[in-house]
C-alpha cells in the first residue's frame, strides 16, 4: 500500500467512526436518531475537520500501527480531545450553548473506536500473523531495562529468528510477574532446569552493567546447557539506542576471564606520541599491529611500520591508511630483518623516531626449543641491534615487549627474553635514551595463543588438546596489552620492568571447557585430550622474580620490578660464539645464564 493510499484509508475510516460516534451519542443522550438538526450538523463538521487537521499536525496518520504502544495512544487522546474542545467553542460562539453530555459521550466513543481500530491491527499481527512457529525459543537473562529493550525488539521485529519466552532474574520481587507478556521464570541458578522444561534454543544475556566476575557466574550456569548463548552490546550502545537484534554477539573469550579488563589512563601517553615520529618493530604481528592501532589515536606525525614479513606489514599499512585516510599521519612501511644491524641503523638515522616500541620477537616456546639459534638471533641480537641504533640516534624512549616466561625461565624463548631484558636495562645505564621493558602473560587471540587453536579444534569437531589438567596461565586481551605498552612509555624513567596486575591465573582446561560449552557444544561431543607438557613449558607462570618485587604500584594495576644483576659480558660471549655450538649447548648456556643470581658474597649461583 502506497503512502497516499494509506492516508486515504485512514481518513475514510476515521470519518466513518466520527459520524457513527455522533449518531450513537445523539441516540444515547437525546433518545433520537435525528442527526440532521443544524446544531448537530455544525458540530459534526467541526469535529470532522478539526480531527483530520490535528491528525496531520500530530502525524497521527504516519504512525506504524503494527508497533502501536502508549505513545500512539496519547497522540489519539490529544487529537480527539482537542477536536471536541474546538467543537465546544464553536457551539458557544454560534449556538450560545454547549451540549456537554453530547460532546462527552462523543469524546468517549471517538477515543474508544479510533484507538481500538488502530490497536486491532497490532493484535491481529501479534496473535495471527506472527505466531513464532519457526523461531528459536529464547530465554532472556536479566529483566531490567536492557532485558525489556531486547524483548520489545524481538517482539516487534518480525524478521528476527528469536522468540522470547521467558526472563531470568535474581530479583525475587519480579518472580512470577509478566513483563511485556513474558513471564519472569526464576533466578540464575534455575537456568539449566528452565532450558530443559521450556525447550529453549537460545539464551541472550541482557545485563550489560554487571562486572566480569558476576557475568562469569552466569556463563557457568549457561554452560551447563547445550544451547547457544549470546550477549548484548555494551551499556553505552544501549543508552544511545544503537542496540538491535542483529547486534547480539557471541560470547567471546574475554568474557571468560572473570575479571575486569584493565582500563589505563591513556591521555598521559599523548606527550610521547602526538606530533612525534614513532617506530614499531614487529608491526605486522598481533601485538605490534594493535600497538599501531592504539598509537594512531594520538595523532603522531609519522608512524614507521617495521617488520620482516611483507604480507603482514602490507596488511596493517592498508588497514591504517583506510581507517585514518582523513588524517595527516604519514605511514611508512619498512621491510627489515632485526639481525641486519646496518639496515636498522639506517632506518633509525633516516627517520629519527622519538619513541620506539620493540614488539618483534620469536615467541613460540616449542619451536624455539627446536631452533635455539634463531631465538638468539632474533630475541637477543635483534634487540641489541635495535637498542643500539635507538641510543646512537638519540631516541627519547625505548619500550621492549617482554613476557612472564622470562621469570625463572625453563624455555629457550623465556631465557632469550630475560637476556633481552638485561640488555635493555644495561643500555639504559649507558645511554641518554630511556629504556624500559613491559612484561605480561598470555595474550588472548595473539598468534600462538591457545584460544585460536581451541576454536579451530572445536570447529572441526574436536578433540580440544590441553597439555596438562593442572596448567594455569595469566591472560590479558590484545588491546589491554597494547595499552600497557603505551602507558609504560609515558611512565618510563629508565631501566624499569613494568608488570600488569593480571588478577588470578586461569586454568587452561577450564578455559577449554567453557569455550566448548558456550559455542553450543558439549564436552562429550567435542572431547578434551591431554597431550603432556611440551619442551620448555611450565605448569605455573610468574610475573616477577622474588628479588624483583616492589609492593607499591606505580600506576593503578601496574607494578615495576627492581633491577637485578646484569650479565652483559656473558651475553656477548653467547652472541659471539653460539654459531659454533650445538643446539643443546646453546639451550643449556641460555638457561644457565638466565637463571643465575648473585648471593650476598657476590658469587654467581644457579637459581633452582
Amino acid at each position: 500500500m502506497t503512502y497516499r493510499q494509506r492516508i486515504s484509508l485512514f481518513i475514510f475510516i476515521d470519518s466513518c467512526i466520527l459520524l457513527t460516534a455522533i449518531f450513537f451519542s445523539r441516540l444515547l443522550v437525546n433518545a433520537t436518531t435525528d442527526v440532521f438538526a443544524i446544531p448537530i450538523v455544525i458540530c459534526s463538521l467541526v469535529i470532522l475537520i478539526s480531527h483530520h487537521a490535528l491528525s496531520f499536525k500530530l502525524n497521527l496518520y504516519k504512525k506504524a500501527w503494527e508497533y502501536a504502544s502508549i505513545g500512539e495512544l496519547i497522540s489519539i487522546l490529544k487529537v480527539v480531545t482537542f477536536s471536541i474542545f474546538i467543537a465546544a467553542v464553536i457551539q458557544q460562539i454560534f449556538i450560545k450553548e454547549i451540549q456537554f453530555r453530547l460532546l462527552t459521550v462523543t469524546w468517549l466513543l471517538n477515543f474508544s473506536l479510533i484507538g481500538g481500530s488502530r490497536f486491532c491491527w497490532r493484535m491481529f499481527r501479534d496473535s495471527i500473523l506472527d505466531r513464532g512457529e519457526n523461531k528459536n525459543r529464547t530465554l532472556i537473562v536479566g529483566a531490567g531495562s536492557a532485558g525489556m529493550m531486547v524483548a520489545r525488539q524481538l517482539i516487534k521485529n518480525n524478521d528476527a529468528d528469536l522468540l522470547p519466552v521467558g526472563f531470568i532474574d535474581d530479583d525475587e520481587k519480579k518472580h512470577h510477574l509478566d513483563i511485556l507478556g513474558i513471564p519472569v521464570l526464576g533466578g540464575i541458578t534455575q537456568i539449566e532446569s528452565i532450558v530443559k522444561k521450556l525447550n529453549i534454543d537460545n539464551i541472550v544475556i541482557a545485563i550489560p552493567s554487571l562486572r566480569k566476575k558476576e557475568l562469569n557466574i552466569i556463563f557457568q550456569e549457561c554452560s551447563k546447557t547445550s544451547v547457544k548463548t549470546q550477549i548484548i552490546p555494551r551499556l553505552e550502545d544501549l543508552m544511545t539506542g544503537k542496540i538491535s537484534v542483529k547486534q547480539f554477539r557471541e560470547v567471546q573469550v574475554e568474557d571468560l576471564l572473570g575479571r575486569e579488563p584493565v582500563e589505563l589512563d591513556i591521555k598521559t601517553i599523548s606527550e610521547n606520541i602526538t606530533n612525534k615520529v614513532v617506530l614499531v618493530t614487529g608491526a605486522g604481528g598481533s601485538i605490534g599491529s594493535e600497538i599501531c592501532r592504539q598509537i594512531v589515536n594520538f595523532n603522531p606525525k609519522k608512524l614507521i611500520l617495521l617488520g620482516h614479513g611483507e604480507n603482514s606489514i602490507y596488511t596493517i599499512e592498508m588497514e591504517l591508511k583506510e581507517v585514518y585516510k582523513n588524517t595527516t599521519i604519514e605511514f611508512v612501511p619498512i621491510i627489515a630483518d632485526l639481525q641486519d644491524s646496518k639496515k636498522i641503523m639506517m632506518v633509525m638515522s633516516t627517520y629519527q623516531p622519538d619513541t620506539v616500541y620493540h614488539a618483534a620477537a620469536h615467541k613460540h616456546v616449542p619451536l624455539m626449543e627446536i631452533n635455539p639459534e634463531e631465538a638468539v638471533k632474533n630475541n637477543i641480537i635483534g634487540t641489541m641491534n635495535v637498542a643500539q641504533a635507538a641510543s646512537w640516534n638519540s631516541v627519547k624512549t625505548f619500550v621492549m615487549i617482554s613476557t612472564d616466561k622470562a621469570v625463572n625461565p625453563t624455555s629457550v624463548m623465556g631465557a632469550t627474553k630475560r637476556l633481552a631484558e638485561m640488555i635493555i636495562q644495561y643500555m639504559d645505564k649507558e645511554s641518554e635514551t630511556k629504556f624500559v621493558a613491559v612484561r605480561f602473560g598470555n595474550v588472548l587471540g595473539s598468534r600462538g595463543s591457545v584460544i585460536p587453536l581451541f576454536k579451530r579444534q572445536i570447529e572441526k569437531g574436536g578433540p580440544v588438546t590441553v597439555t596438562h589438567p593442572d596448567m594455569v596461565r595469566y591472560f590479558m586481551t590484545i588491546p589491554e596489552a597494547s595499552r600497557l605498552v603505551l602507558q609504560a612509555g609515558s611512565l618510563a624513567k629508565g631501566g624499569e620492568i613494568f608488570v600488569l596486575d593480571m588478577g588470578e591465573p586461569v586454568k587452561i582446561v577450564d578455559l577449554a571447557k567453557n569455550l566448548i560449552k558456550l559455542s553450543g557444544n558439549t564436552i562429550e561431543e567435542i572431547g578434551i585430550e591431554y597431550t603432556g607438557i611440551r619442551a620448555g613449558e611450565k605448569l605455573f607462570e610468574e610475573l616477577l622474580k622474588e628479588e624483583e618485587i616492589h609492593e607499591r604500584q606505580v600506576y593503578p594495576k601496574i607494578y615495576v620490578g627492581k633491577s637485578s644483576k646484569l650479565f652483559i659480558k656473558e651475553i656477548e660471549e653467547i652472541t659471539s660464539n653460539y654459531t659454533s655450538w650445538e643446539k643443546e649447548e646453546i639451550r643449556e648456556r641460555l638457561l644457565t645464564l638466565a637463571n643465575y643470581k648473585v648471593d650476598r658474597n657476590q658469587k654467581l649461583t644457579v637459581s633452582v
